[in-house]
């Protein structure tokens, strides 16, 4: 593979949770301890289509420490801060959530872009299927290997964590939550969980990209 071509990941993991609750823990897992690189995040937009459709456009600020090997080779003044981009829809009738994520700043450096599908199992009703995709690529003459490299390295590290953030989440749900939304075939613990379709839209014009 040439650095023009970037690197690819691929996954597929099993949540032992049901959808229901996985979407609930994906709004709620910041923050966590697992994910402290996570500064801030905001809510540019959010809309509830006619087909009942639940469209959000997120902004994610996340520290972007560089190895040491760039630190001798990059500016100092360099921002350490990345802005994160994050669309989702989710579709409450077909129990699907998809993301997708990428970077507006460093982009010559390294630009990563995510896709996640979480989607109900409907094998086994009581867990959530989660594929995940990543595209890592960057533009610097003479760098882009071993930038990518780093990347990916990288990357995984941040998906293992984002993963223990989210059983964290999910703990805190279930704990938390009463009985009826232990209950994996209750479609009224769906109707009456607090969900992020009931906010107000942030923004009177809709952003051109979703997912």
């Amino acid at each position: 593979m040439s650095p023009d071509m970037g690197r690819y990941f691929y996954s597929e993991v099993h949540i032992n949770s049901p959808w229901h609750q996985v979407l609930a823990a994906f709004w709620q897992r910041y923050p966590n301890p697992y994910s402290t690189h996570v500064l801030t995040e905001d809510v540019l937009y959010r809309e509830v289509t006619p087909s009942n459709l639940l469209l959000s456009r997120r902004l994610l600020t996340k520290t972007n420490r560089l190895p040491g090997w760039a630190e001798c080779i990059f500016p100092t003044h360099m921002a350490r801060a990345v802005y994160i981009l994050e669309d989702s829809i989710v579709d409450p009738e077909a129990n699907t959530l998809i993301t997708k994520t990428w970077n507006l700043n460093h982009g010559t450096l390294m630009t990563v872009v995510e896709r996640c599908m979480f989607e109900k199992d409907h094998s086994q009703p009581a867990w959530t299927k989660l594929k995940r995709e990543a595209w890592i690529s960057s533009s610097v003459y003479g760098l882009a290997w071993p930038i990518q490299e780093f990347g990916l390295a990288r990357f995984k590290s941040n998906q293992a964590k984002a993963m223990r953030g989210l059983d964290y989440a999910l703990t805190r749900i279930q704990t938390e939550a009463p009985p009826h939304l232990h209950d994996d075939q209750g479609e009224s613990a769906e109707k009456q969980k607090p969900s992020p379709t009931q906010a107000p839209p942030t923004s009177a014009q809709k952003p051109s990209q979703f997912v």
